[in-house]
């Protein structure tokens, strides 16, 4: 798949999996990944043995970073500092840009992606370690800005818990990114926080269709969930963003206003938005769902895309690759704006606090000579 990033057109194919070993993903893919010397399909030879393959069911791998702290340089990204719980997303975004990453395990960006999980066993040990080391200075931590912290598998391995237990002992800022109303089981940890100035969190709205939603993004909290989500984060005092994301063209650009309006009203109070991006492989499967589920919109959807990345279907450059360019993109972002300005969203933006921080003890201590 060297060819990926070389061209223009996607490629939809007839290697679908079957809709029965694919129940409840968003993917009907499962590619393999770019640096793999040998391509992999299901292939019925007339003998019936791809009715007898497994369902692709979640599978759990266990891993123990050394380190926890992702640290990123770009010049669009509002962030310095970010973690990561888990590598891969069991909400199965059709959409997702990080599913790429997958591919650097040896893995399916497609549905290997939702289904074949990593569960980093240790983390808040070793974000522990890295927020005792010497001359550590505090900047917000980010979590949620690849795969989503609170996917379905947090509520039995509890990495994020842990994680959020260590930033509130420590006083240490941190800024939540997610679809799941799962975030409400830390509110004994949030509200607190917040009173101190110490966490914000954004729910991703792309949707208020439910059905559209469960197709887009299957095992994701449902939209109406997120907005209570919204509204119970807000009363209790945390800090509560919408991020309109992503906006796809063709598709849910139409929602921007009823989503800012929506969430504005549940508690919101800051928001943003985010045009479809399709890196890599992202391109491929987006464009096989898209025949699948809109295939009156296929060339529509497409065309309205390119038209925001000049001629391409995705432009990775900085200061670009969140927006896009052109007439289409620019009224996608007046009409953000405008509808943000008219319901008063941005008015204070919420700077959260680095001088309350403590470094955690250090787990090994030299023993005094004297």
């Amino acid at each position: 798949m060297a060819s990926l990033a070389s061209h223009s057109a996607p490629c939809p194919t007839s290697d679908a999996v079957a809709t029965e070993r694919r129940r409840g993903r968003a993917a009907t893919i499962n590619p393999s990944g770019r640096f793999e010397t040998h391509q992999r399909v299901d292939l019925d030879d007339g003998w019936g043995i791809l009715d007898d393959l497994p369902p692709f069911r979640t599978a759990i791998v266990h891993e123990k970073p050394r380190t926890l702290i992702a640290r990123n340089d770009s010049p669009d990204i509002a962030f310095e500092r970010s973690i990561n719980p888990y590598r891969g997303c069991e909400h199965g975004c059709v959409y997702c840009f990080a599913r790429p990453s997958h591919a650097y395990l040896g893995l399916s960006p497609g549905l290997d992606f939702e289904s074949r999980l990593f569960v980093k066993d240790g983390a808040a040990e070793a974000l522990r370690r890295e927020l005792s080391a010497p001359g550590y200075q505090p900047k917000v931590l980010a979590i949620g800005t690849n795969t989503d912290p609170y996917q379905p598998i947090e509520r039995e391995h509890r990495v994020l818990r842990r994680i959020l237990e260590v930033l509130f002992e420590t006083g240490h800022p941190v800024a939540i990114v997610t679809k799941s109303a799962l975030v409400l089981r830390d509110l004994d940890l949030l509200a607190p926080m917040a009173e101190k100035g110490l966490v914000k969190v954004a729910l991703s709205v792309t949707t208020l269709d439910r059905e559209l939603a469960r197709a887009m993004e299957p095992r994701a909290t449902t939209p109406s969930r997120r907005l209570e989500a919204i509204e119970k984060l807000s009363h209790a005092g945390v800090p509560t963003a919408v991020m309109v994301a992503p906006v796809i063209p063709g598709v849910t650009d139409h929602e921007i206003e009823t989503i800012l309006a929506r969430a504005h009203a549940h508690g919101a109070r800051e928001a943003g938005y985010i045009l479809l991006r399709l890196p890599l492989e992202t391109r491929d499967l987006f464009a096989n769902w898209l025949l699948e589920h809109f295939p009156g919109k296929y060339h529509k959807v497409l065309a309205l895309l390119r038209s925001t990345r000049e001629g391409k279907l995705y432009d990775s450059a900085w200061g670009r690759r969140m927006t896009g360019t052109g007439p289409y993109a620019w009224m996608i972002g007046r009409r953000f704006e405008m509808a943000s300005e008219r319901l008063g969203f941005g008015k204070t933006k919420i700077r959260l606090r680095t001088d309350l921080f403590k470094p955690p003890e250090r787990g090994e201590r030299q023993l005094s000579l004297f």
